[in-house]
């Protein structure tokens, strides 16, 4: 099987085979005993313990992760700051980046590394988004980010202007650079329909960025909503395209109204044990999904329940 190389000479996955990412690095990081706290979150382990950031990536080598995503989630104006961010934004992404590395190359297996593009001003607030101040702030996590990964992911994507920003900034880095976007949804959505946390379309938001990706996920919503996400995706798509799609849902117990990013940590939903997050993510394989994880509050417990559900050609 013919693959196109990735950014430092490993190899991109093409649409027959499956892949599994990595779980969430935040409560991962909080249940182990890292430095973990609002508004920091996991880039609180990168000011004071990094050495838990490479050992959290190895926990979930170990359970059998085939990607790998940056620690750099929380490197942003609204976990740090923007003095912070503008001060320190790009040393923390490079450390997080060469921890990531580091990880994979020790590992016993081809693992691959990639870079995460966050909401830079709020998770699920797309009204927040300022496309003005974009641009630099995404340059500066690619081009902190770019010596030590394979591919691109953005992120808990909310609206359509944020999933333009991010590919734009990769665009700029490397127009060939392998990206995969992965939208956020809201956690409860009336009935068998489902948007993007801005109201706009998934099938407008695939219309966006299909020409580009290689990848369109969903992340850090419940596995329910994403199962009508995907859905969605699956019908918008040419049946011949070799776009994959997939899903790494958060378990987050449902939000309350007036819930905000950054002033609550939510709790943990029990019922998503690792063996019914393996039954779902199975449907979304099912269904003709290829790449499935974890987000918040998915272990590596929850990794190694999916490690059947990847292909041993898939690195």
């Amino acid at each position: 099987m013919c693959r196109s190389t990735g950014a430092i000479g490993q190899t991109r996955w093409m649409a027959a085979e499956r892949i599994v990412l990595d779980g969430g690095m935040g409560k991962h990081l909080e249940r182990s005993g890292a430095p973990f706290r609002q508004p920091e979150w996991s880039a609180l382990a990168l000011l004071e313990d990094p050495d838990a950031v490479r050992r959290a990536h190895v926990d979930f080598i170990d359970a059998g992760a085939d990607v790998i995503i940056v620690n750099s989630y929380a490197v942003a104006p609204f976990h740090l700051g923007e003095h912070r961010f503008l001060e320190r934004g790009a040393e923390l992404a490079t450390l997080a980046g060469r921890l990531a590395r580091e990880a994979a190359e020790a590992a016993d297996r081809p693992v691959r590394v990639a870079a995460s593009l966050p909401p830079l001003f709020g998770s699920y607030q797309p009204e927040l988004f300022r496309p003005e101040d974009a641009p630099a702030m995404f340059d500066l996590l690619v081009a902190a980010q770019a010596p030590f990964v394979d591919l691109w992911i953005g992120e808990t994507v909310s609206s359509i202007p944020e999933a333009e920003a991010i590919l734009a900034a990769v665009d700029r880095h490397d127009p060939s650079a392998e990206l995969w976007m992965s939208f956020s949804v809201p956690d409860e959505p009336p009935g068998d329909v489902v948007d993007l946390r801005s109201g706009e379309s998934v099938a407008d938001a695939v219309a966006a960025v299909q020409d580009r990706v290689a990848a369109v996920l969903f992340n850090c919503s419940p596995p329910e909503a994403i199962t009508i996400a995907l859905g969605h995706v699956h019908a918008a798509l040419d049946p011949e395209t070799d776009i994959l799609t997939g899903g790494y849902a958060n378990a987050f117990v449902p939000k309350q109204e007036g819930y905000a990013a950054n002033e609550v940590v939510l709790g943990r939903r029990e019922d998503l044990t690792p063996a019914e997050y393996h039954d779902i993510c199975a449907g979304w394989i099912a269904s003709g999904s290829s790449i499935v994880g974890g987000c918040c509050h998915m272990f590596p417990e929850h990794i190694a329940a999916l490690a059947d559900l990847g292909s041993a050609s898939a690195v």
